[in-house]
């Protein structure tokens, strides 16, 4: 009976026994499974290219604005997989790789970053980084023309993998190239889809714009706002317009600056690519081992308390085993648990190691030195401040010159 008895009950403990394990064995699997997942790869997209020579009185001329993003605290750059240096460069970085996506397109005729929106662009594009951590980049991208109509006002995404950071070529091609592509295609479609006509009108409207922007009283009339905020034109100047022509020389001396200013902005896009592409792979690597790091610790937490678990069970359901089994699930379960708390600790030093990185980036310009008509102004200070200067320069000249006095005591704003 004894026997019987032992040889019958044998298994059926081992079934129990058995049947428990697995459950929480095909639960790690599962987890692990999950834990072997990598970010998702997107496609890059190829740029748009002009098939053919655009005449000059066809291109028109593109602002972009350096880009915009909101106030982070440290909390939130931690939580975002960045820091505050980092997201100030790249507000001066991605606007300048869009702008030399754009040339490399064969679309358009000068592409320029400005600190500040200018009147002298034909199509005016403003942008917001809403995410940027070396695996992700959202940014929101506006692009209007002068007459006030919006091109695109649209959000884009990339993910990318340590792949996409080994075919990097400096100053043409970045890790989330076919973003800068997809803005750029966009742009392409929509400026294709003007005619001859259209094009002209909007070179136009930019220079009574830039016009109105110094003398308002002389040019008021000549462009007209409809209820939707659109501009069209209403007249144009005569073609031996003195004053017109005078206001053109102006407009090339804002071009000169901003070129000036684009070689600073040059400068620094070019300093910054190895350090920010380190900066960017760093945090790639970073943000990979701390999700790995997270799936492991949860896949040991969850083990632990499966380990656990499974033992009060036995003791519950009085399943006849050694207590040297059931002790030795208690003690290794609580072991696996308290790992995998570790870990979670462990993981927060790698946001500790983000924060050493970008903090050589800056914004501030030298001084330059600018000669107008024999005359030459020094300018100090940021690129933005330098900017605004050199346009109340630009009014003051004018205002001197001509004796057209600015209704408002500003100069650099519209009366």
């Amino acid at each position: 009976m004894l026997l019987f008895e032992k040889n019958t009950y044998r298994p059926f403990t081992m079934t129990i026994l058995s049947r428990h394990v697995l459950i929480p064995c095909a639960l790690l699997c599962l987890l692990t499974a999950c834990a072997s997942l990598n970010a998702r790869k997107t496609a890059q997209i190829k740029i748009a290219q002009a098939q053919q020579e655009i005449p000059e009185d066809q291109l028109l001329d593109v602002g972009i604005t350096v880009f915009e993003s909101d106030e982070i605290t440290n909390k939130r750059a931690k939580q975002e997989g960045t820091n505050l240096d980092v997201r100030k460069a790249e507000n001066h970085f991605i606007p300048y790789h869009l702008k030399n996506t754009l040339e490399q397109s064969g679309y358009w005729g000068m592409v320029r970053v400005t600190p500040l929106e200018s009147e002298s662009a034909d199509v005016l594009v403003t942008g917001e980084i809403i995410e940027s951590n070396g695996e992700n980049l959202t940014v929101r991208v506006v692009a209007t023309d002068s007459r006030g109509t919006v091109w695109l006002k649209k959000k884009y995404k990339a993910t990318v993998t340590d792949e996409d950071y080994k075919n990097t070529i400096p100053g043409q091609h970045d890790p989330f190239q076919g973003l800068y592509n997809t803005i750029a295609n966009d742009m392409a479609h929509h400026m294709k889809k003007l005619s001859s006509d259209e094009i002209k009108t909007v070179r136009t409207i930019s220079k009574l714009q830039f016009a109105k922007d110094f003398a308002p009283q002389p040019f008021e009339d000549y462009l007209q706002e409809g209820k939707n905020g659109k501009l069209s034109l209403n007249r144009l100047p005569a073609d031996n317009d003195t004053m017109m022509d005078r206001l053109l020389k102006i407009r090339e001396r804002e071009y000169m600056f901003e070129d000036t200013i684009n070689e600073y902005y040059e400068g620094f896009y070019n300093e910054m690519w190895p350090p920010y592409t380190d900066w960017r792979m760093s945090n790639l690597t970073e943000r990979i081992a701390l999700a790995q790091q997270k799936r492991s610790a949860l896949l040991r937490e969850v083990g632990g308390a499966l380990l656990v678990a499974l033992a009060v069970f036995m003791e519950v359901q009085d399943v006849h085993s050694s207590p040297a089994l059931t002790g030795a699930l208690i003690l290794g379960g609580g072991q696996v648990f308290l790992s995998g708390i570790n870990i979670s600790k462990q993981s927060q030093m790698h946001y500790e190691a983000l924060k050493e990185l970008g903090e050589s980036f800056g914004s501030e310009m030298q001084p330059v030195v600018m000669e107008f008509e024999g005359k030459k102004y020094e300018l100090t200070g940021s690129a933005e401040e330098q900017y605004k200067r050199w346009r109340e320069l630009l009014h003051e000249i004018y205002y001197a010159e001509t004796g057209f006095a600015p209704l408002d005591v500003s100069p650099t704003q519209n009366p």
